[in-house]
Order: C-alpha cells, then sequence, then structure tokens
C-alpha cells in the first residue's frame, strides 16, 4: 500500500476513535504533502519516496522546535509534548538511521574510496553519502566523523 493511502487511512481511523493528536500530525502531513503537490517547480507523482521526504523533513523541523520549547522549561513543557508525540509518529514512516559504528565506516570507506585527505573536501564526502543514504544518516553527522577522522 502506498504510503499516501496509508495516511489517508490511519486519518479515517484516529477520527472515528477520536485520537485527536493523531489526526492532527496526519492532517499536517497531508497538508505538506499538498502543498509539495502544488509547488511551482513540482511536475511529477507523488510517490513513497516523496512522501517519505516531506515526513523527513517535517521531523526534523520538530526537531527544532522541541529544543525551542525545552528552553521555555514549563511554560513550554505541554506544547513540546505534542511535538515530542508528533516526532515519534513520524518516526514510525521513516527507515531507521544508521548507528554510530556503521556510520563512522561508512565515512571511513567513503573517504578512502573519493581520496579525500583534506577537511576543506568534506562537503564532496557529504554529497557523496547524501545521494546514497538520505534519511539513513544526517549531514552534521557525515562532517562530524570525517573531521574526526581527519584530524585523528
Amino acid at each position: 500500500m502506498a504510503l499516501e493511502e496509508e495516511l489517508a487511512k490511519r486519518l479515517t481511523q484516529a477520527i472515528k476513535e477520536k485520537d485527536g493528536r493523531t489526526a492532527d500530525v496526519v492532517r499536517m502531513l497531508k497538508t505538506r504533502l499538498q502543498e509539495r503537490r502544488t509547488a511551482k517547480d513540482f511536475s511529477g507523482q507523488i510517490d513513497d519516496a516523496l512522501v517519505l521526504d516531506v515526513i523527513a523533513a517535517y521531523r526534523k523541523q520538530l526537531q527544532k522546535a522541541v529544543a525551542e520549547y525545552d528552553k521555555l522549561g514549563e511554560r513550554g513543557a505541554a506544547h513540546a509534548a505534542q511535538l515530542r508525540f508528533e516526532q515519534e509518529f513520524c518516526e514510525g514512516y521513516l527507515p531507521k538511521g544508521m548507528d554510530e559504528t556503521a556510520a563512522r565506516a561508512l565515512v571511513k570507506e567513503r573517504l578512502a574510496a573519493l581520496g579525500i585527505a583534506d577537511a576543506k573536501q568534506v562537503g564532496r564526502l557529504i554529497g557523496d553519502i547524501m545521494k546514497t543514504h538520505k534519511g539513513q544518516i544526517e549531514a552534521g553527522d557525515v562532517k562530524r566523523i570525517a573531521e574526526e577522522l581527519l584530524k585523528g
């Protein structure tokens, strides 16, 4: 079943069960998909890869928002809890990321394959890894690991 159809069924189920939190998250994701579909430069099909990309982008935005609400302490606690719920919901659809060991092994292997020995060329490495492992590893993590490996 396509992810877009699965989200539609999940929304229907959440409404029937009067689960407002889940319904709100799914509505937000469907809105983001619609925005992507009607964007000026979009001329393709909504496939699972695009749905995953939208979910990942929303999760990343939620991560930043949670950090901001956490800074507010008790005043932002309720909203931060809702955002964490939304973040966990999104993570249920996304592929699991690499652990630190696998990420280090991948970065080390790609550094050798590309012949990169200077920290100034890390951007090339990040581009190479993100093409093949998008959604599994964050670009910031690739940069951090590569810089550590190149220093030591």
